[in-house]
């Protein structure tokens, strides 16, 4: 080894970290994959990691559905009268072509009764669906084949009086289709129910065009080609009208001072920090990545380490370890040696980057801060802005993660090579099949 070698690392400084979180949360905004936000903020990483000193920056474009909505607008018929409530339409899913489309209401309590046998009491109804997500893609056929006429989802771990903004997952819209689906806010659906409400019209301008998303790759190259390599993730997309301060313009600024503080360092493993796109239409840039180097990385990759939604000032710290179970060893002592225990995770958890790498066979890592019992209070919401992150806070975070990562850089072998949990691996690979389509592009299995 050179020099290098010797030198001390350089802290981790919040004022840098603030710097890429502002600039990204109120310099650009708005970030949609596959929207001229997104486009700006790609330019600005690009030159972010260049200054970091990341020697060589690439940009890897992927085919992505854009969300370009004009206007939508949702009532709803309460006592006779028609009241208007806000609304956003769900990533992946039609609008009305700018019709209004009415229909009686119906509550729907998933996902429980997805037990029942038959569903074509959905039949031609607005369904207000009580439940963020549909985790099963034979739920979601069984719900499209019964022809609602369109979906209200209520994200019920988050009683809030504002719409949140969310998608469905792409490779179940590519397979079976899609009603127009949008977000309503926990408190309205409440007023309805509470109010008997007997109908719904919805009509939203737009929908979903095909445009492109990316995913931006710098590197740290190492001394030794056979030494394989060592991945860093984060997103640099937003949800619908979400500044995305915490989530996740977090992840990208640690992986922006990260990339600082070990580019002088000596190296033995290569560093590859990539700030992918389209991670909230369920992680498509990271997807796409591992699908088009599937070979490479199965040779190479050696762990992949993502970033995202860590800045919350008051919350709780989670490291979410899927792989070997010395990997979670291991990430709990770096951070004692700091005098930091944030809570250590493996269960298995497939909403985030790290996922696509650990279905491919690659050890993965999520750091995160929570603030509720459910996960951020402000989850895809207009207030995610800087007043809700601490760059403070999250240099502590990641200063053990930084001695982790010069070391594992630096040392001949590494930690990693016991074998995987059989159920961790098994659960794993149905996860990927059912909810990203496997390792084809166009989500049928």
């Amino acid at each position: 080894m050179n020099s290098r070698a010797l030198k001390p690392r350089p802290p981790i400084e919040p004022v840098r970290l603030e710097a890429v979180m502002r600039e990204l949360a109120e310099g650009v905004g708005v970030r949609l994959a596959g929207s001229s936000g997104e486009e700006e903020a790609i330019r600005r990483i690009v030159r972010r990691f260049q200054e970091a000193g990341a020697p060589t920056v690439e940009v890897e474009t992927f085919p992505v559905k854009a969300r370009v909505v004009e206007y939508e607008r949702l009532w709803i018929r309460m006592g006779g009268r028609w009241r208007a409530f806000p609304c956003s339409l769900f990533s992946n899913t039609p609008g009305t072509g700018g019709r209004p489309i009415e229909a009686p209401l119906l509550f729907f309590e998933s996902p429980g009764e997805y037990r029942r046998p038959d569903l074509s009491h959905l039949r031609g109804k607005a369904v207000v669906h009580l439940g963020c997500h549909i985790e099963s893609r034979e739920s979601y056929r069984r719900l499209l084949e019964a022809r609602p006429a369109f979906l209200l989802f209520v994200d019920v771990r988050f009683p809030g009086t504002v719409p949140l903004a969310d998608g469905m997952f792409p490779a179940y819209t590519r397979a079976l289709g899609a009603v127009p689906v949008v977000n309503v806010a926990y408190m309205d659906a409440w007023t309805w129910e509470r109010a008997g409400a007997e109908a719904a019209r919805l009509c939203v301008q737009g929908g979903m065009r095909s445009a492109r998303s990316a995913n931006v790759i710098a590197q740290l190259p190492g001394e030794d080609p056979e030494a394989g390599v060592i991945l860093l993730g984060a997103h640099h997309d937003t949800q619908a009208d979400s500044p995305g301060a915490d989530d996740n313009a977090s992840g990208v600024a640690s992986l922006v001072e990260l990339c600082r503080v070990l580019a002088p360092l000596a190296r033995r493993r290569t560093i590859r920090l990539i700030s992918f796109g389209a991670e909230e239409q369920l992680s498509e840039g990271s997807a796409y990545h591992v699908r088009r180097h599937r070979a490479q990385l199965r040779r190479e990759g050696r762990i992949m380490v993502n970033f995202d939604s860590l800045g919350s000032g008051m919350g709780l710290t989670e490291v979410w370890c899927h792989g070997p179970a010395v990997l979670a060893r291991a990430m709990r002592r770096a951070f004692a040696r700091r005098g930091l225990y944030p809570a250590m995770k493996t269960d298995l958890v497939p909403y985030a980057d790290h996922f696509p790498f650990v279905a491919a066979g690659i050890p993965g890592v999520w750091i995160w801060r929570r603030n509720c019992e459910m996960g951020r209070f402000f989850h895809h919401r207009p207030d995610d802005d800087m007043s809700r992150v601490s760059p403070g806070r999250m240099a502590a975070i990641l200063e053990p993660v930084a001695d982790i990562l010069a070391d594992w850089a630096l040392r001949k072998t590494l930690p990693l090579s016991s074998a995987w949990p059989t159920a961790l691996r098994k659960r794993a690979a149905a996860m990927w099949r059912d909810l990203f389509g496997g390792w084809t592009v166009t989500g049928r299995r």
